[in-house]
Formats: structure tokens, sequence, C-alpha cells
């Protein structure tokens, strides 16, 4: 999908009326079984499967015909590897996929309070089975979007729940802000957010006080934004205006992202971006109010147990 398509599973449209909030950030390197590169994904519509047509990804876990399965929809954070089919609307397993932005399937697990986010890109065998590695040390309840388009079907973003056994330490919703910090990077949002219009937000990366203008593509962008409706736990998936190369999207500092918001209330907003060979994530808490003020400058900070 190019950047112009609205977030793969529900239109998350930013626009110049809507309060953002920054929350927490945290530094994480890009996957060992990959090269760094950046996802652009495109979004639907406001609807449960995440297409074009159906905005509210990742609220079911059969839309279309198609399923997301897990083989093993309890576990513990001694096994790391996630198992789960993609069937059909026969039962047969899904084992040829439309590759979008480098990947045949975008993999993003996160746990119910939104304290442990991840995003991969699992590994598909000749049986239609797909295998991730997760960090799992965190126990508690976790959202599983599967976020694919199947040969000759539609893009689609599927949701299904994994249970992980051990000591739940469940973390309140950080408070909204502008700025979030990843290590010592900083990223500010400037723009508003209005429910049920489209808009645009602009990111900027800085380090150590000095603009980052040297981004790096990942997954074949400058940024990747995925939001999570609290309330729950709907799915937007967000991409940038432009992309490298194009000779006129800027490497940084900025990265500006279309988005709508289909309702009011909080959302969790997580900006995968890269610079000198890491992929770093900041977390937001943003809050959608009708002609709400954007908000002021607030705390912000680095999460633990957050990764790709």
């Amino acid at each position: 999908m190019n950047t112009t398509t609205k977030f793969a599973g529900f239109a998350l449209g930013l626009a110049a009326v809507f309060g953002i909030a920054l929350g927490v950030g945290a530094a994480v390197g890009p996957e060992p079984s990959e090269p760094a590169a950046h996802d652009s994904h495109a979004a639907g519509s406001a609807t449960a499967g995440g297409s074009a047509t159906d905005p509210a990804g990742g609220l079911l876990a059969t839309v279309a015909g198609y399923t997301l399965s897990l083989d093993n929809a309890t576990t513990t954070a001694a096994d790391a590897q996630l198992r789960f089919r993609i069937l059909d609307a026969d039962g047969a397993p899904v084992t040829r996929y439309v590759r979008s932005h480098d990947k045949d399937l975008h993999l993003i697990v996160v746990r119910r309070d939104m304290a442990a986010f991840q995003h991969v890109h699992p590994v598909l065998d000749e049986t239609g089975t797909w295998r991730a590695s997760l960090n799992l040390s965190r126990a508690g309840d976790y959202r599983v979007y599967a976020d694919f388009t199947p040969e000759g079907g539609e893009a689609l973003t599927l949701g299904a729940d994994l249970r992980v056994a051990g000591q739940y330490d469940a973390q309140p919703l950080p408070a909204s802000a502008t700025t979030a910090t990843v290590g010592e990077y900083t990223v500010t949002l400037d723009g508003r957010i209005t429910p049920g219009q489209s808009s645009k937000i602009t990111l900027s990366v800085s380090r150590s006080g000095r603009p980052v203008t040297d981004l790096q593509p990942y997954l074949g962008a400058y940024g990747h934004l995925v939001a999570l409706r609290a309330s729950d736990l709907a799915y937007l998936h967000v991409h940038p205006e432009g992309e490298p190369g194009d000779g006129v999207t800027p490497a940084g500092p900025g990265i500006t992202f279309s988005v709508t918001a289909p309702t009011p209330g909080d959302y969790q907003l997580f900006l995968d971006f890269q610079h000198e060979g890491v992929v770093r994530t900041a977390e937001f808490t943003a809050q959608a109010v009708p002609g709400a003020a954007a908000p002021q400058s607030g705390h912000s900070g680095e999460q633990p147990g957050h990764g790709h």
C-alpha cells in the first residue's frame, strides 16, 4: 500500500482539532532475523476487519471469511514462540499473500494495559503455519493482531487474545503529553486530532536537543505508527506521507501522518523509527476530544518490556 492510503484497519485521521498527548518511549533494536527497513501499511475505514471498507481492525478474529487461529491461546513466558495460522472460509491454511512493505504479514502483540508492545514479522512454513519469536517475560493478557492481504483478497487486520501465565503487574494508561523520550531521543507531536475528521500530525525526532535529519527507512518509510483505542483495543495502522527516495520527503526530523480517529477517547500511539541502524519505539497516550486545545508538554520516560 502507498503512503496516501489510510490505516490498514481503522481510518485514523489526525485532524487539526483533536487533543493528542504523548507518553512514554522505549528503545528497541531491529529484529535479529531481518535487515532494517520500515513498513508502511495503509489503513482502511472504521470497522472490525481493518480493510479499506472496514476501518476498525483487530476487534474480530474472523472477517470476510478469514480467521486468525492461534495454536495455543494460553502460554507461559518460557514459551516465547507464537504459532498461528490464517484460515480461509473452508478452514484451510492460507499460504499465499500479497507482500506489503517488504513483508507478507505484520504481527502486532500488545498487552491489554498497553505496557508491553511488539511489532514482529513471523516466518511462514509450507503447511501455512506462521512462527514468531516474542518477548513474553511480562505476564498478562495480550491482544495479537495479524495485518495482511491474502492473495485475491483485501487488506485485513484480525485480532485474537493470548494469555501469558504468571504474576500480572497491571499498569495504568500513561498520562497524555506532547513529548516522549526514548533514551537520548525525544519525539514531539505537533497537531491536534478531532474525532471523525481527517487531518495531519507531525512527529519530530531530536537527539540530545538536535533535530535528526538522517532517519533511515524501516520497512519502506521513515516512520511507522500504530494506534490502539484504549476502550476496546481497536487497531489503527497509520503511515506517513511521502516515502524515502521520492525526491520530496525529507529524512527527518518531522514525520507527517494523515489520520482519522472515529470516536472521542484515549488512544495509545506507538511510533517506530530507525536511526543509526537501531529501530526505536516511542509511545504516546493520545486523548481525542472534540474541539479540544492542544495538550501541554508533559513527563515522559523510557518504559521497559517493550520490543520488536
